[in-house]
């Protein structure tokens, strides 16, 4: 299984951003989906997963800005970052888990510059 992330990159303070994340290769049907993110010198931490019955669970300090969507049917997580801060840069790595195992995607860089 390989998860590909494509989209981040610059925003400003306010700003907007697009992630988007596709498994491929030996597709299951993941549990959990989601998205976490490390910030420099920092560990790295839940942003937001989706569990495939639909249940979202979001890190606190992005409820009411980001959301995360799933399409289970292409084995796609997307997450919307909305008002933008500039404590949400770091590296945003995608994530999906089975019953036996966990996968995490290469990484994604966010800078949000003021």
């Amino acid at each position: 299984v390989q998860l590909q992330a494509s989209g981040g990159g610059l925003a400003q303070v306010g700003g907007s951003l697009r992630l988007s994340c596709t498994a491929s290769g030996s597709i299951f049907k993941f549990n959990d989906m989601g998205w976490y993110r490390q910030a420099p010198r920092q560990g790295r931490e839940l942003v937001a997963v989706v569990h495939k019955s639909g249940n979202i669970n979001y890190a606190d300090y992005v409820k009411g800005r980001f959301t995360i969507s799933r399409d289970n049917a292409k084995n796609t997580v997307n997450l919307y970052m909305n008002i933008l801060q500039s404590e949400d840069t770091g590296v945003y790595y995608c994530y999906a888990d089975t019953d036996s195992s966990d996968y995490w995607g290469q990484g994604t860089q966010v800078t949000v510059s003021s």
